[in-house]
């Protein structure tokens, strides 16, 4: 079985390159077989958050695959800042008692939201100390949040998770997270499946005798973000995991970003423009 291979986060921890999403799987039996399926398909890193309402099924799904936890790469989401400190804990341990663990890998602050982000994150970075959680991350945060942490001194999260393909590319975000060391984890990689059928990638597909989606993680991966490709299906976990063997050309990979460029969608979430102390969508 190959197992997805991995890459360094600014703070020294390893991360694989590929995940799997699970906004939207139900709480239900079937999230439980689907998780312990990625598993068996070489998945290690999983994606859930406590407003998705699947981490005990994530984590049953875990436990029951009997891989080693040390083996496993577990991201979750606080769900909001507001109630500042205590309720960050109570959000974190309830998340751990869900996941059925004693750490997590990465926790991520879901949007820069609540109206106590700055309180948020600073007891993320204590919960880090104590080895709860391995690595601090944010999502859905654009440019002047992040620069609100690096000019208060405060440690640069390992992660950002932003919506990020052809489609929706997110230049600015981009640059400076490359140019701060900040990994790009992209979420909804796949454009919300609209991009399978757009003519240009199905014109790739046919060349590199792939599937859409698969030309899809290959231009997330080759630009250095994490897919986290989500999905029902079981047929679907193998097809977006078969994404190692085969790579776009540079040619390919500069047409396809200047069409996407070209075709940006507008998402509904919009981190450039979000106040830090107004409530707003979470995706």
């Amino acid at each position: 079985m190959y197992v997805a291979p991995q890459i360094h986060l600014n703070d020294g921890n390893r991360i694989p390159v590929i995940g799997l999403g699970l906004y939207q799987a139900d709480a239900s039996p079937s999230t439980i077989r689907l998780v312990k399926s990625a598993v068996r398909e070489g998945y290690r890193l999983f994606d859930t958050a406590e407003l998705y309402g699947n981490e005990y099924e994530t984590g049953q799904g875990l436990i029951t695959s009997r891989l080693l936890r040390q083996q496993l790469f577990i991201t979750t989401k606080l769900y909001t800042t507001a109630g500042g400190r205590q309720k960050v804990l109570q959000s974190f341990e309830q998340s751990l008692h869900r996941l059925m663990t004693n750490y997590i890998d990465l926790y991520l602050i879901h949007a820069p939201q609540g109206g106590h982000v700055l309180e948020a994150y600073d007891t993320l970075l204590e919960l880090q100390s104590y080895g709860k959680i391995r690595s601090v991350g944010v999502s859905n945060f654009g440019v002047e949040h992040l620069e609100v942490l690096r000019q208060s001194g405060r440690s640069l999260p390992a992660v950002n998770q932003i919506e990020l393909h052809p489609f929706m590319q997110q230049r600015p975000i981009v640059d400076y997270c490359h140019r701060f060391g900040i990994t790009l984890m992209a979420y909804s990689p796949l454009a919300r499946g609209s991009a399978l059928r757009d003519p240009f990638i199905t014109r790739l597909a046919r060349k590199y005798r792939r599937t859409p989606a698969q030309i899809l993680l290959r231009w997330s991966l080759q630009n250095n973000f994490i897919p986290i490709p989500k999905t029902n299906h079981f047929n679907r976990l193998r097809e977006n995991f078969q994404v190692f063997d085969f790579q776009l050309s540079h040619q390919d990979m500069r047409n396809l970003t200047n069409y996407g460029y070209q075709r940006q969608a507008h998402s509904g979430w919009d981190p450039i423009n979000n106040d830090w102390n107004q409530f707003g969508p979470i995706y």
